[in-house]
């Protein structure tokens, strides 16, 4: 099995309203870079690649047929507190402030304008987790 440098088994894919508006989120509130971009006859995105750390991400204009859906994500930093509020000066509306977790993580949760969720973590430990 091949798989694209920069990519891993699983790659999420956003159908989003308003996807130049998201893919400057991902850039600039998340501190990804695009890597590729593909558009539509009528000027909408078919699909951007956005590199966020070890990850890229996928985006496309929402249409009729793939509309727009919004999901929950899980992102690892090195700073939680500077990347919430990274996100946050972005656009993106606080789920939950950052505090230092339980498991291990410092984390903090926001949601981007096109409703996604972004659970943005820190590993405080440097250790798996633990059952």
């Amino acid at each position: 099995m091949y798989i694209p440098p920069g990519f891993n088994t699983i790659a999420p894919y956003f159908f989003v309203d308003r996807a130049e508006e998201f893919v400057s989120f991902l850039v600039n509130g998340l501190g990804g870079k695009e890597t590729c971009r593909t558009m539509r006859p009528n000027g909408d995105i078919q699909n951007v690649q956005v590199r966020i750390g070890d990850s890229t991400v996928m985006v496309s204009q929402a249409t009729d047929r793939y509309q727009a859906m919004a999901s929950a994500f899980y992102l690892y930093v090195a700073n939680a507190d500077q990347s919430i509020q990274q996100a946050l000066d972005h656009g993106a509306t606080l789920e939950m402030p950052v505090d230092d977790m339980p498991y291990g993580d410092r984390q903090g949760g926001v949601r981007d304008q096109h409703g996604n969720i972004w659970w943005i973590s820190q590993r405080i430990v440097e250790q798996p987790y633990s059952p």
